[in-house]
């Protein structure tokens, strides 16, 4: 007769004094869950079910849409959310499956810095995008908007 062998045991973690990070990480998860949730189905109905729908999406909407702070701050919002939630996820992954130490706390690492580098180069894009930097000499009305600016 087989037994079955033991569940892996947690690490042994030690109680450091301060604020309790992982409960923080836990609330987050779910706060940013439930906005996600919002911006995401907010996002996808501008850009999908107003006005002529998908049929509408090109460069010019992006570029009327990027005109508004309103929408700069509801897309980096939903930037900085997501990708701090799905960060925050594949670190519990990582925690829960990598037994050796000092690989988890590499992959933590190159998580951490990967979702930083993504942030700060989506915030860049949506806050510096200015439509009227490719060469617009095709009549649209784009190309218009362009030269009446300048």
């Amino acid at each position: 007769m087989s037994t079955i062998a033991e569940p892996r045991a947690p690490r042994t973690a030690v109680r450091r004094s301060g604020p309790n990070l992982e409960k923080w990480g836990w609330i987050y998860m779910r706060a940013s869950g439930v906005l996600l949730v919002v911006l995401i189905f907010g996002h996808l109905f501008v850009n999908l079910m107003i006005g002529d729908g998908i049929h509408a999406l090109d460069f010019a909407f992006v570029a009327g849409k990027f005109a508004s702070p309103f929408w700069q701050w509801w897309d980096v919002l939903m930037l900085w959310l997501a990708l701090i939630h799905g960060a925050n996820g594949m670190r519990t992954i990582v925690n829960d499956y990598v037994t050796h130490e000092s690989t988890r706390r590499v992959l933590v690492w190159a998580l951490w810095l990967a979702a930083a580098f993504l942030i700060l180069l989506g915030t860049l894009v949506v806050f510096t995008f200015d439509p009227c930097i490719p060469n617009l000499s095709d009549g649209s009305v784009l190309a218009e908007f362009c030269s009446a600016q300048g």
